[in-house]
């Protein structure tokens, strides 16, 4: 007997959606950083072992969209929830439900199989978390409750084994050797926009989006041109910084990384341009690949 499904993860920002992602398959395909929305997109990444293949698909955010971007990730999030075999819906110790309830109750009318998994289990204690567990347990009775700490890598293991018992039986939808639906332009703009996260503050990192201008492979090294897209002159500034450190800065951490991901040398060309209202621009979003589900 053969087992094979989409196992969707979903939750609020900042609730270890992608660590959780990556822990599972083993590989690093979602971006991680300790700002919200980091996931703009629905990332797949695919698991097979002898009688069973896993389509994990880590979506953005729950989130109240203020713009075109944000609703197009939103519909990402809502896809998942119609769409999935298995649901994991990701909280941890210290996130407020308020915003999610919307989900939650699709989530509890659906008879998709769901597993809630209280994540960052390694910053409270047994007492709180046996408080939080029940509180889960009245929210979505039908629901498997899972600690864990993806992080630490606490009950990975039992997450795995839970969601292997539900899948439903029914061949691969992937090659075997296949791990993610994305392309090496993709991770290459992914990996771009995890240092613009990790070096900038405030509104700069949710006002830039990476486009991919060439990528050639070659049999000793990759060589890729990327844009960064801002939304004002002012920001374009302050993306190139001072005697353009800035910028190096970044080019020189994704270089690194994207050479570590591809195992294998990489140039990396940087450009910053100003794009307008992007965010509100469904033919630039379509280009930075937020196609309408």
């Amino acid at each position: 007997m053969h087992k094979a499904g989409f196992v969707n993860i979903i939750g609020n920002p900042n609730v270890g959606k992608s660590t959780l992602m990556n822990a599972l398959v083993g590989e690093r395909l979602s971006i991680i950083t300790s700002k919200a929305q980091t996931t703009r997109h629905r990332i797949m990444g695919i698991v097979n072992g002898d009688d069973f293949q896993i389509v994990y698909s880590d979506t953005p955010g729950i989130l109240k969209p203020n713009y075109k971007l944000q609703e197009s990730m939103m519909k990402f999030v809502n896809g998942a929830v119609k769409d999935a075999d298995v649901i994991l819906y990701v909280t941890d110790t210290v996130e407020q439900t308020d915003r999610s309830a919307d989900i939650i109750a699709r989530i509890n009318r659906s008879s998709i199989p769901t597993i809630v998994v209280i994540n960052k289990i390694d910053i409270t204690t047994p007492d709180e978390l046996e408080v939080l567990a029940q509180k889960w347990r009245e929210m979505m009775p039908e629901a498997l409750i899972a600690p864990a700490s993806a992080k630490e890598g606490f009950n990975i293991g039992g997450i795995f084994d839970a969601i292997v018992e539900r899948l439903p039986e029914g061949e691969p939808y992937y090659p075997k050797d296949t791990l993610t639906d994305k392309t090496l332009r993709f991770f290459a703009s992914e990996i771009i926009r995890e240092k613009i996260l990790l070096n900038y503050d405030k509104e700069i990192p949710y006002c830039c989006e990476i486009a991919i201008e060439s990528y050639k492979e070659e049999p000793t090294i990759d060589r890729i041109a990327a844009t960064i897209y801002v939304t004002r002159d002012s920001q374009k500034g302050i993306i190139i910084g001072r005697r353009g450190e800035k910028l190096k800065r970044v080019g020189q951490q994704a270089r690194e990384d994207l050479e570590h991901f591809l195992d294998k040398k990489v140039f990396l060309e940087l450009f910053v341009k100003v794009g307008g209202d992007w965010r509100n621009d469904m033919r630039q979003l379509k280009r930075f690949g937020y196609e309408q589900e």
